[in-house]
């Protein structure tokens, strides 16, 4: 018999997120599942990097902790987990979260594994795609290709739900659907239900980002307050059958939601608010009202959409060379012309011994770095120099950050606290594959 009601929470709003206020929901929330977002679009790219250099399991790095942290009372009171922390590995997630709860001694314990998203096999034999955000055919990239994953949707979501297990494991999902899927198989709707699933959408993408709809990234002092910042709680939506929804947040728990805190949310990262394109549907959001009905209490209607698309939207993480920063600080009287000096130095350097850069850029943190230079602006007493070039060779890359330190004792005067460090790029960049090409399948794994 479906549900009438459905309380689900988030547990992560990124990969490094906190874990406490994700124990505070479990223990305290009275929520039915919780949801942890973990793939940023660049941290699939990473893991995948990681498993197959064996520097890393190809999941998140915080997943025991996570999971270590709210097993216990989630297997007490029945909370089913969905979440994305497989990354690059899911199977292998789900063999670790089994481990995880023989250790804690769980009892029957088994976790559905959902697979599909990683299409690298079906991109390498589709060159002829093209990249959104460039217009260059796919085969422009494939050479240096990391990873490829998947958007997938609510229903692959749902469908792993349908099986008897108390956690999910995915890969890459869209950050909406993993809030979607659990309404889907809570509810029985229809996947062509657009009204129901309008709202559904719209309430997980108030939640997808955990802290930040209950004034996290909202707080500024003084302009937006937002009471007990160090202990910020994160949210839940309490979800009708019908599709009413309603944001809240415990009452014990740091933090504020009203309409302003989702107001900022529900256009986080939105390019069009009549047509937000998910895996599930399009989102028109020009007719949401936002309604406080409570204390940290508000209702979300008049949600809106159009039919899916017929195709996923497909991250490529690819390799693009390497970045080499490097970074010193100026202080006292004089600062910024003998921090700007410096820069100069470093610069006519690179160029002496040979190195090229697509880009090499100088910016002195304090001063200039984020919006130019504005000549009104006073001279600040300290500022922090920093030095980053992007490029294709490795040794011109390390050569930037050396460059940088050498200038303690061959000048200017003064310069203390340097940082060097080189990175491999993995950009990212997106295609369109068509629906069909990116089958979804379940796996379930039990305790060894």
């Amino acid at each position: 018999m479906a549900k009438q009601h459905l309380r689900i929470g988030v547990g992560a709003g990124f990969a490094g997120d906190r874990w406490e206020p994700a124990v505070e929901l479990v223990e305290h929330g009275d929520i039915d599942v919780i949801a942890f977002e973990c793939l940023a679009e660049r941290t699939i790219a990473r893991e995948t990097l990681a498993l197959h250099r064996g520097e890393g399991p190809g999941y998140s790095p915080k997943l025991e902790e996570r999971l270590r942290a709210v097993l216990p009372a989630c297997a007490e009171k029945g909370i089913r987990v969905v979440t994305n922390m497989g990354a690059a590995a899911p199977e292998a997630a789900a063999r670790a979260a089994c481990a995880i709860a023989a250790e804690l001694d769980l009892g029957d314990f088994s976790c559905v594994v959902l697979l599909g998203d990683d299409v690298r096999e079906v991109l390498s034999k589709s060159p002829e795609l093209v990249l959104l955000e460039t217009g260059a055919p796919l085969e422009s990239i494939l050479p240096r290709m990391a990873s490829a994953n998947a958007y997938l949707g609510a229903d692959a979501v749902a469908e792993a739900l349908a099986n008897d297990a108390l956690v999910v494991m995915t890969g890459r999902v869209a950050d909406p659907s993993l809030f979607v899927g659990p309404m889907l198989h809570a509810f029985g709707w229809s996947y062509n239900d657009y009204a129901k699933l309008a709202q559904a959408t719209a309430a997980g993408h108030l939640l997808e980002c955990a802290g930040q709809v209950t004034g996290g990234y909202f707080a500024d002092p003084g302009v937006k307050d937002v009471p007990g910042l160090a202990r910020l709680g994160f949210p839940f939506a309490d979800v009708s059958a019908d599709g009413d929804v309603v944001i809240g947040k415990i009452a014990e728990a740091g933090g504020r939601v009203d309409v302003k805190t989702c107001s900022e949310q529900l256009l986080y990262e939105v390019d069009d608010p009549a047509a937000y394109i998910t895996p599930d549907c399009v989102l028109d959001m020009g007719g949401i009202s936002l309604t406080e009905v409570a204390c940290d209490r508000v209702e979300v209607a008049g949600a809106r959409a159009q039919p899916r698309t017929p195709t996923y939207k497909v991250s490529v993480g690819y390799f693009d060379g390497y970045l080499g920063t490097g970074e010193l600080s100026y202080g006292g009287p004089n600062a910024v012309a003998r921090a700007r000096l410096a820069g100069e130095v470093v610069t006519e350097r690179l160029a002496m011994r040979g190195f090229e850069f697509d880009d090499l850029r100088t910016d002195f943190i304090g001063l200039d770095s984020l919006h130019g230079r504005a000549e009104e602006r006073p001279e600040p007493y300290e500022v922090r120099l920093r030095v980053a070039g992007r490029t294709a060779h490795r040794a011109a890359a390390d050569a930037v950050g050396w460059e940088v330190a050498a200038l303690y004792t061959n000048g200017p005067s003064g310069g203390a606290g340097d940082y060097a460090n080189v990175r491999e790029i993995l950009a990212v960049q997106s295609v369109l594959l068509p629906r069909e090409l990116a089958p979804t399948r379940v796996r379930i794994v039990t305790q060894p």
